[in-house]
């Protein structure tokens, strides 16, 4: 974490000042929980304790006056997003009283000269255009639609979308009347892109969203990741049909602010 990214995830992530905190030993800082905050929720985003001082109930200690601050002056709902492959987290958490919520999949799309297109073939209808965050909210296809299709990771959230609009880039499949399907997505350099937001607003199976794929392809994107993907965000298989492969989960844990 440099200054230069903290800065940012103020910006984006609404990382919030009073919720943050430095364990100390003595003089000597020990530990870090860094909080954003919504009116929604905080997010624990990230939480660390020197090696040398693992185990002695510092993290623990952390979280707990978190709880304590935010059940006076709230939001009272904490969430954190837990690789599931890191075990001494997880426990962490667990044994907080923060309990899982739900399972958040990191997919990754990969393609090279070999590869074949996915989707189910359908001919799609309608045009491909450009389309940026403010046009998606113009239609009325952010905020609440955007929480109705159930995104419930902190990092692709509205509100983080809207805080980066300015680097994030758009495709939608068009009729004459209506959006019927969207991709936004960040390009990082080198051939990878980050999907932040894919959905179908018609019932054609894959054909739009493969379609979409198909674009970024054709621009020279070798691969892409979609992370933290919510069950309820996209049909169950979808992406897998559409040629991505699982790259690891997250759990959503969840806790009640309350005082110590």
């Amino acid at each position: 974490m440099t200054p230069a990214a903290f800065k940012r995830s103020i910006r984006d992530l609404q990382v919030w000042c009073s919720s943050c905190m430095v364990a100390f030993s003595d003089s000597e800082p020990i530990g870090v929980l860094i909080g954003a905050k919504r009116p929604s929720a905080t997010l624990v985003h990230k939480i660390a304790v020197h090696p040398d001082h693992c185990r002695q109930g510092h993290a623990h200690h952390m979280l707990a006056s978190l709880g304590s601050k935010l059940a006076i002056l709230g939001p009272p709902r904490i969430v954190a997003e837990v690789p599931d492959a890191n075990a001494p987290a997880r426990g962490l958490f667990a044994a907080s009283g923060y309990v899982p919520e739900a399972v958040l999949t990191d997919y990754v799309l990969s393609w090279d000269a070999n590869s074949r297109e996915h989707g189910d073939g359908a001919p799609v209808e309608g045009f491909v255009i450009p389309v940026t965050i403010d046009d998606l909210a113009a239609n009325g296809l952010l905020g609440d639609a955007d929480r109705a299709a159930g995104v419930a990771c902190w990092q692709r959230s509205v509100e983080t979308l809207r805080a980066r609009k300015d680097e994030v880039s758009g495709l939608a499949v068009a009729s004459d009347e209506r959006i019927e399907a969207y991709l936004l997505y960040v390009e990082r350099g080198g051939g990878e892109g980050e999907i932040v937001a894919f959905r179908s607003l018609v019932e054609d199976g894959t054909a739009r969203l493969a379609e979409l794929l198909s674009r970024l392809r054709a621009g020279a994107m070798k691969t892409v990741r979609f992370a933290k993907v919510a069950a309820t965000e996209i049909e169950g298989g979808w992406l897998e049909t559409l040629g991505f492969s699982r790259a690891g989960d997250h759990s959503l844990y969840a806790a009640t602010a309350r005082s110590q």
